[in-house]
């Protein structure tokens, strides 16, 4: 017999999401980055960062340093509103050619079983929100730091990946209240997240034992 706790626990699952890999084809970050700045701005940070653009590709430099190094060169000094309004252009004109149907079907099968929805990205709020809000999503995603209105080219608490994924939704979520937690990931990057579920799912592939994803994946 169920106790009275447990009776008052929420029949609906929890399911958190990668965005970039995930949800979608290919990364979005890298392509925003291009789409949302002139081109000046992409030559004087291309060259500024070349340095580490050499060391990424020769793996020494990680991921989430590339991005929040990309990010200071493409944003910093920038409208916040500007930038937002970018982020909802090209959430409505180029992420619908980079999403798989496949997500979505998966996104929606939830839904009809009543279970919270959540995309959680290292992938930036600004455009992830403005997608996520149309399919009636949860987000956590990285999210630029605003000053005055004008970006400074940081992040709020930092890049959205690795073990932050997991801080952030246990931070906003009681994992204890729902019956079952689903993670679908595609990386490393994702592997603290996997760790929340007790249903994991690595490039849309079920785990069926609870082991870390090795690195080299």
């Amino acid at each position: 017999m169920r106790s009275a706790e447990a009776r008052q626990m929420p029949d609906r699952n929890l399911a958190l999401f990668d965005f970039d890999g995930t949800i979608t084809y290919s990364d979005s970050f890298k392509p925003f980055l291009y789409y949302s700045s002139s081109r000046m701005r992409i030559v004087r940070g291309t060259v500024r960062l070349a340095p580490k653009i050499v060391g990424y590709k020769l793996g020494l430099v990680h991921a989430s340093q590339m991005r929040q190094s990309g990010a200071a060169a493409a944003f910093r000094g920038r409208s916040e509103a500007e930038i937002r309004r970018l982020g909802a252009e090209y959430a409505k004109t180029v992420l619908p050619g980079v999403i798989r149907p496949q997500a979505v079907e998966r996104i929606r099968w939830h839904q009809r079983r009543g279970d919270v929805c959540v995309v959680v990205s290292a992938s930036l709020d600004v455009y992830v929100s403005a997608w996520a809000r149309a399919l009636e999503l949860d987000v956590i995603a990285t999210e630029l730091e605003v000053a005055g209105g004008v970006l400074t080219g940081r992040y709020v608490g930092g890049d959205c990946t690795g073990t932050e994924k997991a801080r952030r939704v246990q931070a906003r979520y009681d994992l204890s209240r729902y019956p079952s937690v689903y993670a679908y990931g595609d990386t490393s990057e994702d592997e603290a997240l996997l760790g929340l579920a007790d249903k994991r799912y690595f490039r849309w592939q079920k785990l069926n034992a609870p082991v870390p994803i090795r690195r080299n994946l």
